[in-house]
């Protein structure tokens, strides 16, 4: 192996990161910096210097990214109404902000090598490391698990006990999750075979909220205030981004909103199938959809559609760092500058539904669109259609044999 001295492990505290430590340290004699982002996860930071340092790290990083997390990425994300296959980005643009601090850290340290925890089959790998070479071109990338011979989880639960390295986790409930202000991922265990039903109603397997079936009888009524596209109040209280987002959690939770079981196209090729938790975030990009019904015009509206697909597959394939991305979102905050309003939504098992929205720089007009009496000439559309259907008669007329006759 490579001869390394100081290495900066991307550092949560989970089953992979927890057993790098003591891996680094014994396969590559280096000295081990871990860094954990502060995304929003909670308390899943609670007690990870006292672990990082017990099991062989020289010091611990805690980056609080919260704000510009949400701010920066996830923001951008939500007015480019970026979905991929329905998942709503979680993971993906969570990775781009972690590595571009730990690359900060790496180069503040000195160290001539990073690490990550990322499986060989997943799509993390590839985010993190094109983030790093964006920023760190020339910095050796260290990914144990396309060098060790561990080849499950249940291995690495084994090579952590041999270790003495304490996990929160246990073999019966060994899914591998990610959370974050944004959402909670669950993949593994049970949820590998696309037969089986998620335990949405087991005790512990959702966090962020209940199921529909354990949601509330009442409907939840919320209110969202959006500026160029962006969220800035909940029920008439301004707040910042993470608050927001937050508060949205709560609501979505109680209702059981924001459930999300898939089965998604990897960028490594294969299918897997994922359960996710985004109940703040499922309300604002309804709510965001909804307020651009009103405030874009058809074409805007359509070509934006057509191109959050491929703003979508630029995050989920961690290309973040990416000249069409910026572009991309240099179009999005042009189709933005309108996208002022309020929305209001009822939250109800599950379901999220429409109850209103208004705009100043709404697009709809009552006095055109009602069926009783208005200022728009009906007889308009006559030469409308007899030009919109002309190619149409022409062809017709052509099958006829009646064309120039």
């Amino acid at each position: 192996m490579k001869k390394i001295n100081k290495c900066v492990l991307a550092y949560s505290g989970g089953l992979d990161t927890s057993i790098i430590i003591p891996w680094l340290k014994e396969n590559y004699g280096c000295e081990v910096i871990a860094v954990s982002a502060d995304v929003g996860q909670g308390d899943e930071l609670d007690g990870l210097e006292e672990k990082a340092l017990k099991t062989g790290a020289s010091k611990l990083y805690i980056e609080d990214l919260t704000d510009e997390f949400v701010d920066e990425y996830i923001f951008p994300t939500l007015k480019a109404g970026a979905k991929y296959e329905e998942y709503l980005l979680g993971t993906s643009f969570a990775r781009p902000v972690i590595a571009k601090r730990i690359v900060e850290i790496a180069k503040k340290e000195g160290a001539d090598a990073i690490a990550h925890g990322c499986t060989g089959k997943g799509n993390d790998q590839v985010r993190f490391e094109l983030t790093i070479k964006a920023f760190a071109p020339d910095m050796t990338i260290i990914a144990p698990w396309r060098e060790w011979d561990i080849k499950s989880r249940e291995e690495e639960i084994d090579y952590a006990e041999a270790h003495n390295i304490p996990l929160k986790i246990n073999r019966e409930t060994n899914y591998s999750k990610d959370k974050n202000i944004w959402h909670l991922s669950h993949e593994g265990l049970d949820l590998e075979d696309t037969g089986n039903e998620p335990r949405y109603n087991a005790p512990g397997f959702l966090e962020l909220g209940v199921s529909p079936e354990q949601a509330p009888d009442e409907p939840t009524y919320v209110e969202i205030d959006f500026e160029q596209g962006i969220p800035v109040a909940v029920d008439g209280v301004k707040m910042k981004g993470s608050d927001i987002i937050r508060k949205l959690n709560e609501l979505g939770g109680k209702n059981g909103v924001g459930l999300l079981d898939i089965v998604e196209n990897r960028l490594v090729g294969m299918k897997c199938r994922g359960v996710y938790e985004t109940p703040g975030g499922a309300i604002l990009y309804a709510a965001h959809d909804y307020l651009e019904t009103v405030t874009l015009d058809k074409e805007t509206m359509h070509m934006k559609a057509r191109l959050a697909i491929n703003f979508a597959e630029l995050v989920y394939n961690g290309q973040w760092f990416s000249t069409l991305r910026e572009a991309l979102s240099a179009f999005v905050d042009k189709t933005q500058e309108m996208v002022t309003g309020k929305v209001r939504l009822k939250l109800y098992k599950g379901n999220i539904i429409k109850a209103g929205v208004w705009s100043d720089y709404s697009l709809y007009s009552e006095n055109i669109a009602t069926f009783g009496e208005s200022d728009y000439n009906q007889k308009d559309a006559e030469g409308f259609i007899n030009l919109y259907g002309l190619p149409i008669k022409v062809n017709a007329l052509r099958k006829q044999g009646l064309l120039n006759k």
